[in-house]
């Protein structure tokens, strides 16, 4: 049995269908339950004892309006998982999967993000995640256990909202994309590969406790990423190079007006943030299912 918290949420709901497929019984965490969920207030050992894996998915996003405040973060994102944690300790569960952020290392990648880089976030959100990640390593871990932090890159798959969606109408309206001067490598990771990740490492007795990076093999440009968005949809994408002085302008109106465009997104489209994903490959030693392409494909195809 494996219990699932945030399993309402995009990943949860994906990863619950994928162990479905994989024949494994799943059942949600969470603050309101389902008749079919349990609640968090109502965990016991038992609970525990009777799982193989739990997966906490459930947390605080990052807020890109920054409406919220920091203690929010802590709350949900550090305590929440200290007080599961603790109680998977006690138990006789197997696995403790904990979903961190790439954030909970760096906000800002120069080369390539490894699990060697020492952690320096900036915002509430990475250092609440670096927070509980810090707590998990400081406990010992009993004989028969395994536990693993992962911190997934931008994740996507059909349906999903994000940035993916803004250069999607961008494309699919015939917008020209402007930011064609900025260059620059970004990491993906499909919920596919993410969730094949996952269930390897429940049902892999070999692979080792620790921090694992997840991202797709690729790192695709922003300019690549239209590219493909246009191929799709069958609207040749074009590309305009407006200059970044007018751009930086434009999304510093956004930050103030609702404009499509505001300084964060603006960040997030064009900024370098390569993540190095060999690590888990050699963990696992399997190839990912999907490639960065065919993972974008999907992705875009169910907008």
């Amino acid at each position: 049995m494996q219990f699932i918290t945030g399993n309402k949420g995009f990943v949860g709901q994906n990863l619950s269908n994928y162990l479905k497929k994989e024949k494994k019984i799943t059942i949600g965490i969470s603050r309101n339950p389902t008749k079919d969920d349990k609640s968090y207030s109502t965990l016991t050992l038992e609970d525990f004892n009777n799982a193989k894996s739990f997966i906490h998915l459930a947390g605080k996003a990052h807020d890109l309006k920054n409406t919220s405040e920091d203690k929010e973060y802590f709350e949900v994102n550090t305590e929440l998982t200290k007080t599961l944690f603790d109680q998977f300790l006690k138990s006789e569960c197997e696995v403790f999967i904990y979903m961190s952020s790439v954030k909970a290392a760096a906000d800002n990648v120069e080369d390539q993000l490894t699990e060697e880089v020492i952690p320096s976030p900036i915002t509430a959100y990475g250092k609440s995640k670096l927070a509980a990640e810090n707590y998990i390593l400081s406990k010992e871990i009993q004989e028969g256990k395994r536990v693993y932090i992962l911190r997934p890159c931008m994740i996507h798959g059909p349906n999903n909202k994000g940035n993916l969606n803004l250069l999607y109408s961008f494309v699919s309206k015939g917008i020209p994309y402007p930011f064609g001067k900025y260059e620059n490598k970004r990491s993906f990771v499909s919920v596919e590969n993410l969730c094949f990740i996952i269930n390897e490492l429940i049902d892999n007795v070999k692979i080792s406790s620790g921090i694992y990076n997840i991202a797709d093999d690729t790192p695709l440009s922003t300019v690549n990423l239209v590219e493909i968005i246009g191929e799709i949809v069958g609207k040749p994408a074009e590309i305009l190079k407006v200059s970044k002085f007018l751009v930086n302008i434009l999304a510093k109106i956004g930050d103030i007006l609702p404009l499509p465009i505001n300084s964060e997104k603006l960040q997030k489209l064009t900024e370098n943030y390569t993540v190095s994903n060999t690590k888990i490959k050699k963990a696992i030693q399997k190839e990912l299912p999907l490639t960065t392409q065919k993972g974008l494909e999907k992705t875009i195809a169910s907008f």
